[in-house]
């Protein structure tokens, strides 16, 4: 790994290289040079994202975009260029990029307040916002159909018939959840359809660890991986912030009395989301984020419960039952949001002034 550090235009030489952080895709190191400078190195994963170059090709150009909004460091992911101008190494161990480390930052696994979250939404919104006239359609598809809802139902359709791991009969409430929901699955992708939600720039994995925060005031600086920005529809980053930063337990909880939707944490994060980036939505846009949240809930449930079914070859489990306990969650905050859809939709609607 040091070899690559040598590899990249760095203010000074490196001195050390270390792993950084808790992410499970891709290998991460904080490297520091003689000079005192700090930068972010990551092997990147080329088994998850298969188009490396196309992958650096969304960022560099996202990244530069966002730097002629704000020309603040700490506020956009700065990529180093390698020695010979690249945006990214390719060498005998795999495929490297590095960005310039964003200073005096913390992020957090969970919020530890309704601030905490409502900057997450902030930092989510001014993405969102400084991207609004990036023309979405010349991003690639670094993942295909990452949150296309009912390709994920499909999927678990044929999960369920091909039953390969004879795990059906194990989770026939949670196949008939779902399967009493099929229709909602396609709602949001017909809306893309027929014109009224257009397509954006999304980050499509809005989790609170994605954003970067001050570490002194708490306030946002900037949003983090981009790994999986692609073309997408706001409610889909919206839906899985509060599927993720909302919900009163963790995602694996086998204690569902224990899940429930925090409304004061809904109403923070809508708060927080629209006073960034309202201006540049569209009326669909804002009424349809309740939806995005409940599909974003379902859609992780789905996909939980597809791998389940096939024997879990996707998520990592630590027991044999992890995935349809994790699904078991979402659904179960699924129900949650179902359960207080007309308080979530009045919410979106007092905020928005709509």
């Amino acid at each position: 790994m040091f070899n690559a550090c040598y590899q990249f235009q760095l203010n000074g030489t490196a001195i050390t290289c270390e792993l950084y952080g808790n992410g499970h895709i891709n290998e991460t190191y904080l490297v520091i040079t003689d000079k005192g400078t700090w930068y972010i190195m990551q092997k990147i994963n080329h088994i998850v994202f298969k188009d490396v170059p196309k992958l650096m090709q969304n960022i560099t150009s996202v990244t530069r975009h966002l730097g002629t909004k704000d020309s603040n460091p700490r506020h956009v992911l700065t990529v180093v260029p390698t020695l010979q101008g690249e945006d990214f190494l390719h060498d005998e161990e795999g495929y490297w990029r590095m960005y310039i480390f964003v200073t005096d930052s913390l992020c957090l696994e969970r919020p530890e307040s309704e601030q905490d979250f409502r900057n997450s939404a902030i930092a989510f919104g001014n993405f969102q916002n400084m991207l609004s006239d990036f023309p979405a359609d010349t991003l690639n598809e670094t993942i295909p159909h990452f949150h296309d809802t009912p390709i994920r139902f499909q999927a678990l359709e044929k999960a369920v018939k091909e039953d390969v791991k004879s795990r059906v009969k194990y989770a026939l409430d949670e196949i008939y959840f779902a399967f009493e929901r099929k229709e909602d699955c396609f709602l949001m992708t017909d809306m893309h359809k027929v014109g009224f939600l257009p397509l954006r720039v999304t980050h499509n994995d809005t989790k609170l660890n994605n954003v970067m925060l001050d570490a002194k005031t708490r306030k946002p600086l900037c949003v983090i991986d981009l790994d999986t920005v692609m073309p997408g529809l706001v409610g889909n980053d919206f839906g899985d912030s509060i599927r993720f930063g909302a919900s009163t337990a963790a995602e694996d909880e086998k204690d569902l009395s224990r899940v429930e939707l925090s409304l004061p944490l809904f109403k923070a994060y809508t708060e927080g989301f629209l006073s960034a980036c309202q201006e540049n939505l569209t009326h669909e846009e804002i009424k349809t984020l309740p939806l995005g949240a409940k599909l974003m809930t379902l859609e992780c449930g789905i996909r939980f419960l597809t791998d389940y079914i096939q024997g879990d070859i996707y998520f990592r489990t630590h027991y044999p039952e992890h995935n349809l306990v994790r699904c078991r969650t979402q659904f179960k905050l699924v129900a949650e949001m179902e359960k207080h859809w007309n308080e979530m939709n009045k919410i979106v609607k007092e905020v928005s002034n709509l």
